[in-house]
C-alpha cells in the first residue's frame, strides 16, 4: 500500500492506494508543530478504523504546500518505514511542463491537479480547486502548465468577514433560495455563495478566451459538490484529485 498525503494549509488529506488504485480516505486539521511520533499515532488509529496495519504500508508519497509538515513527514517516513518519502517538487519527472515565473513557486498541489487532470482529460483544461484559497489552474492542450488565478476560498471570505465585522456571524456555507437575504444569514449566503459561482464562472469564461480550444472544466477541494452544480461551465468533478496527481508522479519516477 502507498500512503498518499496531501498537506493544504486548513487540512492533510490522506489516501490509501493499493497497486495505483484509490482505497479510501480520510482528513486531519493540519497543525504545523505536529511531531511525527503523534502523526503516527493518527495513521494507527485511523488503519485500525480499516482492520489495516502500518506494516502493511510500503511508501510515503507527499504533495506539501507547509514546509514544517514537509519535513515532520520526511522524519516520520524515514523513522518508522525505513525509507526516505517521495516529495512532490519540479525537480521530478512531471510529464507536463511548466510555464511560470519562477517554476519553483508553483505549488505541489497545482502541479498535481495538472498532472492529474491532463492524465484524465487531456487539455486544454481549467481545474479550480475550492480550498482555503480558490485556485484556477491551466494547462493547454500539448500539456503545458501556463499558470492561472489565486482567490480568497470561501471558508477563508466567510471567516474574513465574521472577523472584522463584529455584527457579522459565523454561517452555514449554503446556497440560499434568494438573491435576496431576507435576514442577515441569507444575506450573507447570497453575497458569498452566488458571489463565489458568479466569480468562478466569470474568470473560467475570462481564461477561456486565452485558450485555443474549449477547455475541460474540472472542479476538486472541498466545496466542488456544493458549488459545481450551481455552476455554468464547471462539467467535471474530481474529489481526490491531488492524490491521484501525486500517485500517478509517484510511479513515473520509479
Amino acid at each position: 500500500m502507498i500512503l498518499a498525503v496531501d498537506v493544504g494549509n486548513t487540512h492533510i488529506e490522506i489516501g490509501l492506494y493499493v497497486d495505483g488504485k484509490f482505497q479510501t480516505s480520510w482528513r486531519i486539521a493540519t497543525k504545523i508543530h505536529r511531531t511525527e511520533d503523534e502523526f503516527i499515532s493518527h495513521l494507527h488509529s485511523f488503519l485500525t478504523l480499516k482492520k489495516l496495519s502500518l506494516d502493511k504500508i510500503s511508501t510515503l508519497a507527499v504533495a506539501s504546500v507547509v514546509p514544517n509538515v514537509t519535513e515532520m513527514l520526511d522524519k516520520l517516513s524515514r523513522k518508522y518505514f525505513g525509507k526516505e518519502p517521495f516529495i512532490v517538487d519540479i525537480t521530478k519527472k512531471l510529464g507536463i511542463k511548466i510555464d511560470y515565473e519562477p517554476a519553483s513557486s508553483v505549488g505541489a498541489d497545482r502541479i498535481c491537479n495538472a498532472v492529474a487532470t491532463f492524465e484524465k482529460y487531456g487539455g486544454p483544461a481549467i481545474i479550480v480547486d475550492l480550498g482555503t484559497a480558490t485556485t484556477f489552474d491551466v494547462i493547454d492542450e500539448r500539456g503545458v502548465y501556463l499558470g492561472g488565478a489565486i482567490a480568497p476560498g470561501l471558508e477563508t471570505t466567510a471567516w474574513g468577514l465574521s472577523e472584522k465585522a463584529s455584527k457579522l456571524p459565523q454561517i452555514v456555507l449554503k446556497f440560499p433560495k434568494h438573491a435576496i437575504g431576507k435576514n442577515t444569514e441569507e444575506s450573507m449566503q447570497s453575497g458569498l455563495m452566488l458571489g463565489a459561482v458568479r466569480m468562478i464562472d466569470g474568470l473560467i469564461e475570462l481564461i477561456s478566451k486565452e485558450l485555443s480550444g474549449k477547455p475541460q472544466i474540472v472542479a476538486t477541494g472541498g466545496l466542488a459538490n456544493t458549488i459545481a452544480p450551481h455552476s455554468r461551465h464547471i462539467n467535471q468533478v474530481e474529489p481526490y484529485l491531488v492524490l491521484d496527481g501525486l500517485i500517478a508522479l509517484f510511479f513515473r519516477n520509479q
